[in-house]
């Protein structure tokens, strides 16, 4: 029955449930990770209609360059338009334009 198999559910996962409760810093769901992956998930279907291999491999870098600068607590479009005004220069600076090196 329904509660033969919930019981039986419960027994499988009680070391799971009392770490959770030992420890309060635990989240008793998974949210989080979803929502950290979510982007990754639509940017794959987004990339399945890219035309050529070159522009899927452009989109998957400027892709990784915003998820970097977010990541570093940058804001992308500022972090972009820094980067390009500086790489327009005669000698830029390339290693200060790495995201965690960036000086807002």
């Amino acid at each position: 029955t329904k509660l033969i198999e919930a019981a039986n559910y419960l027994a499988n996962q009680w070391h799971k449930l009392i770490r959770y409760v030992d420890d309060g810093r635990l989240s008793i769901d998974n949210n989080r990770a979803e929502r950290a992956v979510k982007p990754f998930v639509i940017g794959r279907k987004n990339w399945l209609f890219s035309q050529t291999a070159n522009g899927a491999h452009a989109s998957a870098t400027l892709y990784s360059i915003v998820e970097t600068a977010k990541v570093n607590g940058l804001l992308p479009f500022d972090y972009i338009m820094a980067c390009l005004n500086e790489l327009c220069q005669p000698a830029p600076d390339i290693d200060s334009l790495l995201p965690w090196n960036f000086k807002r």
